[in-house]
């Protein structure tokens, strides 16, 4: 929160003469308001003296917020002992605070095959030196879908997912092709399914 510094006491002399003219007071008046306007106006910064402008108050509040970082995060993903692995990111402000959110989708390093993907939203606190921290999860890697894109516009993360009809279907020919959505609307993140087409991926 910004206050505006205390107005500093003006300590009037007396005037040599007190006959003077109405034209006089008139002239003191004004070069008094003068003198008030412009110490509202230029505050001295702390320890320079230096008036503050707008891009000094600017440059003082520090750079943008950057989005946390995917790979300083360990993922609520039981990979039983493998490695995890973040396949792709995707960076926006999800909530309209003014500092953006990452998603990430992370799967097993399993070393062949194709796991499943799970999608995760980040966040990372003010505070200074705060890591990364997960704080919701879209997509559970139960659902046995991969994340063949991901991107965040408008507040709203979109997925392409590729899968399996049944537990049936080989792992090497996922059959469902799925286009979803997520938006953070009423303190939570609603999932909408935009298109979903069976067939051969």
């Amino acid at each position: 929160m910004l206050h505006s510094p205390t107005e500093p006491a003006l300590a009037l002399d007396t005037l040599a003469h007190g006959g003077a003219k109405a034209i006089h007071w008139v002239a003191t008046a004004t070069a008094m308001a003068a003198v008030i306007a412009a110490a509202g106006l230029l505050q001295p910064a702390p320890a320079t003296g230096s008036p503050v402008t707008a891009t000094a108050a600017a440059a003082a509040a520090g750079p943008p917020a950057t989005a946390p970082d995917a790979h300083a995060v360990t993922y609520p993903l039981d990979c039983r002992g493998v490695p995890q692995a973040v396949t792709a990111t995707a960076q926006g402000d999800l909530d309209g605070d003014g500092r953006p959110e990452t998603v990430a989708a992370v799967r097993c390093d399993a070393g062949s095959g194709t796991p499943p993907h799970a999608l995760y939203v980040l966040t990372q606190d003010r505070a200074p030196g705060a890591a990364p921290r997960v704080v919701a999860t879209l997509l559970e890697a139960g659902r046995r879908q991969t994340v063949t894109g991901l991107t965040i516009g408008d507040r709203t993360v979109t997925a392409s997912l590729v899968g399996y009809s049944s537990p049936a279907v080989p792992r090497y020919s996922p059959d469902t092709r799925q286009l979803a959505k997520w938006r953070w609307t009423g303190g939570k993140f609603r999932q909408e399914l935009t298109d979903s087409r069976p067939g051969s991926v």
